[in-house]
């Protein structure tokens, strides 16, 4: 696949190519029956027959049966049980114990943490009739996560909640279903760790990652829910043949989704080098805070053409050279930059909760919408990368930015770049650039007060973004009140602030405070530069009989 965003194109005389692929899924699986009060008495009566039993001590017997029942299989099926594994890790924890053979299937491992959930619970009335009623703040009780060898998904996870309503939440790899279709249709690659890092086919593997990417994808997810669930995980609370009789239905809904997009680098060293002048360029620009790096092997393997062919199978092992991670936060939205394998640069868009960040189109059935909206996501944080580093003004813009302008049917005022404010709104602006949803009015005017360290209101905000749309700089997204920086704006307002902070005020700095004597022998680099910039302008102020 040859990737069509701006940041792809610029680099794409040094990639081998790219592939985008849906990464980490998580799915949350519920009974709408069990979720109301109505409905679970409703269901508690078909179990028991009436409500005589319905008080918390028997609701919380379901928590207990099923972890006793839960032990007695494992132990005569040897299958190991791991206690008080953390939430975060209970996925690498489990990994030690997977099988070695990928054809083997069938439940590995069963992990146990304590987090919290919001379960039933019940109260008697006055009258002595039971009431309903989740508990708040949830509580702290026992998951258990069911880890699984699929023949499509590979290790695919079943967290459960033994306290009713019995929730539940299923994890899977799409980097793992991937190479497991690829296999089967005989597309030779290399695998490391979550990762390609080589085929000879790569259009051919991008198209089964595809298959991932669309609708043919709410098939196969479907499967692997239903397919372990009932007889593998919730028959330890009921068995099949009562689920049958109860109609025990589960819907599922996607909770979490990672969206990548895959460069592959003909050479590690040069992926390093256009890695860390992309940190360099754009973090102090977007407001990144910290880079997080994590320590390995000193130097990345070199990959020679001609010496040693690359092995096409499956291999998975962890990488032990230098993992630096570029982050960006947009509230429930995540997007990452970081190198995955010797040669691949990885630029990864997570959202952490699709619920709240999707409205009510997050049924399993909306997966397709989920993963295309992300893709936009990743391209559009790829073209703010690429317009923070190429940046560029035209003497025909710069000569127009302080003239007035038209907004619909109201005049507004240009751009003074004379002002601090103005140009403390565009560098906020910039930095608010990789809100890849848009800001609004009241998070520009915080950010703008951060700068200027004095107040800045909402209204001031809105002003100043009047006049920025005047200049087509920036435009509100259509039916909202948040506002996106193009891509022509963003080089243009890199450049002039650039300009200004970067090139004119130190050379201006530099010359009118002359320091006497020897420079210091080891000078900054970009100080050399500044100083051969200032000699060189007073030889034109010369040349131009104009120097003092």
């Amino acid at each position: 696949m040859a990737a069509t965003d701006s940041f792809s194109v610029r680099y794409q005389d040094l990639l081998d190519g790219s592939y985008d692929c849906v990464d980490r899924i998580v799915l949350n699986g519920y009974c709408p029956l069990l979720c109301s009060p109505g409905g679970f008495r409703t269901w508690w009566r078909d179990v028991y027959g009436s409500d005589d039993h319905l008080d918390e001590a028997h609701v919380m017997r379901w928590a207990g049966r099923f972890a006793r029942r839960v032990r007695a299989m494992a132990k005569q099926g040897k299958i190991p049980i791991l206690e008080k594994v953390s939430e975060e890790h209970m996925h690498e924890v489990a990994e030690q114990h997977r099988p070695s053979e990928a054809n083997q299937k069938g439940l590995f491992c069963i992990t146990i943490h304590r987090a919290p959930n919001s379960v039933w619970g019940v109260k008697s009335t006055a009258s002595g009739s039971p009431h309903l009623e989740r508990k708040s703040p949830p509580v702290w009780v026992n998951h258990f996560a069911f880890h699984f060898q699929d023949p499509d998904w590979g290790h695919v996870t079943f967290k459960i909640c033994p306290h009713p309503p019995f929730s539940v939440q299923v994890i899977l790899n799409g980097h793992e279903y991937v190479a497991r279709q690829a296999l089967r249709q005989g597309i030779p690659f290399t695998k490391e760790g979550n990762c390609f890092t080589g085929t000879t086919q790569l259009a051919d593997l991008d198209q089964v990652a595809e298959t991932l990417r669309s609708a043919s994808a709410v098939g196969p997810l479907q499967e692997v829910c239903e397919r372990w669930f009932f007889s593998a995980v919730l028959c330890y609370l009921l068995p099949v043949a009562q689920q049958q009789m109860l109609d025990m239905r589960y819907t599922w809904s996607v909770y979490q989704l990672e969206y990548s997009r895959n460069l592959l680098f003909s050479k590690g060293r040069i992926m390093e080098e256009v890695f860390q002048s992309v940190i360099d360029r754009t973090r102090r620009v977007l407001d990144v805070g910290t880079v997080r790096t994590l320590f390995g092997r000193k130097k990345r393997p070199k990959f020679r053409r001609g010496h040693k062919a690359p092995r096409f199978e499956v291999v998975v092992e962890r990488p032990t050279y230098d993992l630096i991670v570029f982050k960006v936060h947009c509230r429930l939205l995540t997007l990452k930059i970081y190198t995955k394998g010797d040669r691949v640069l990885r630029i990864e868009g997570t959202v952490h909760n699709a619920k709240k960040e999707f409205a009510k189109r997050y049924g399993l059935d909306h997966f397709p919408e989920i993963s295309e909206a992300m893709r936009s996501l990743v391209e559009r944080f790829l073209g703010v990368l690429h317009s923070v580093e190429a940046s560029w003004v035209s003497d025909e813009t710069l000569e127009r930015l302080p003239e007035p302008a038209q907004v619909g049917a109201a005049k507004v005022a240009g751009l003074d770049l004379n002002r601090w404010r103005m140009r403390a709104v565009m560098m906020a602006v910039l930095s608010l650039s990789s809100e890849v949803r848009g800001f609004r009015a009241e998070h520009l005017a915080a950010r703008v007060g951060e700068i200027l360290g004095t107040s800045y209101t909402s209204r001031q905000a809105a002003y100043d973004l009047k006049k920025l749309r005047g200049k087509q700089l920036i435009e509100k997204v259509e039916g909202t009140r948040r506002y996106l920086a193009p891509a022509d704006g963003l080089r243009t307002i890199m450049a002039v602030v650039l300009l200004r902070e970067k090139v004119i005020k130190p050379i201006l700095a530099g010359t009118v405070l002359r320091r006497r004597g020897r420079p210091p022998q080891n000078r900054d680099p970009l100080d050399r530069h500044y100083q051969v910039i200032r000699d060189e302008i007073e030889q034109i102020l010369r040349e131009l009989n104009i120097a003092a």
